[in-house]
């Protein structure tokens, strides 16, 4: 994938997760609840950019945020 596009993805998650008021440790603990193996460290990564997402952490990152997928893909209108 483009890393401008993993940058801008990653930047929209932080700012979801932010507004849920939500800390990248609590983001892990509920993914992990849900069966995906990650940690806080990951949730950094992703939101700079630095790590691929898959297909099963953007569905339940949807989930846990309660958001859409315009708004992880897009930004936050």
């Amino acid at each position: 994938m483009n890393q401008e596009i993993e940058k801008e993805i990653g930047n929209n998650i932080r700012k979801i997760r932010e507004i849920a008021g939500m800390t990248q440790e609590m983001l892990s603990a509920k993914l992990q609840l849900q069966g995906c193996d990650i940690t806080r460290s990951a949730i950094a990564k992703i939101e700079v950019g630095q790590r691929h997402l898959y297909p099963d952490e953007i569905l339940l990152i949807k989930e846990i945020l309660n958001t859409d997928f315009d708004s992880i893909f897009y930004g936050v209108k």
